[in-house]
């Protein structure tokens, strides 16, 4: 049985096994795209607090129903064969592994462009809440407007930033 293509999950994930059960029963797959998030100690260069950890929040149901319809929308503009997002939540501490997009198709192109735009539909519309614990306190993080115009390249409008 294949995996599902989306998972919302506190463990760890392992981005070789992820991969390998992504391609390993279809032999049209030349290329595999993969992007891996992980926990920084500082967002904006040295300006930014410190990072002692980060908190990840979502609505079950609601979270993995909006990734599928990514997904979907990533098939409408790719010629791909198959989709895997993972996506942890609770908290995180710098170093640790939030998101494996991962994406198979016949050649690289459409690989690297579907999982560019997973990424970005991930960052801006994807139902999480993310609050970080710096030296100076907690604070939820807001969408940034470099994000909300990653996406806009795609032809699609966020207006998350503030």
């Amino acid at each position: 049985m294949a995996a599902p293509r989306v998972s919302i999950q506190t463990a760890d994930f392992d981005v070789s096994a992820e991969l390998e059960a992504l391609r390993r029963s279809d032999h049209r797959v030349g290329a595999v795209c993969s992007f891996v998030g992980t926990v920084r100690m500082a967002n904006q260069g040295d300006k930014a607090p410190q990072v002692l950890s980060m908190e990840l929040e979502h609505y079950p149901g609601m979270t993995e129903k909006a990734i599928e319809a990514m997904i979907d929308e990533a098939h409408r503009r790719f010629d791909i064969f198959a989709a895997r997002v993972v996506h942890r939540v609770g908290l995180l501490m710098p170093g640790d592994q939030i998101v494996l997009a991962a994406v198979t198709s016949a050649h690289r192109g459409q690989s690297f462009q579907a999982c560019e735009f997973l990424m970005d539909y991930l960052k801006t519309q994807a139902p999480f809440w993310k609050k970080e614990r710096t030296p100076q306190g907690e604070q939820w993080v807001d969408a940034r407007v470099s994000d909300d115009q990653a996406l806009a390249r795609w032809g699609i409008r966020a207006g998350n930033a503030g």
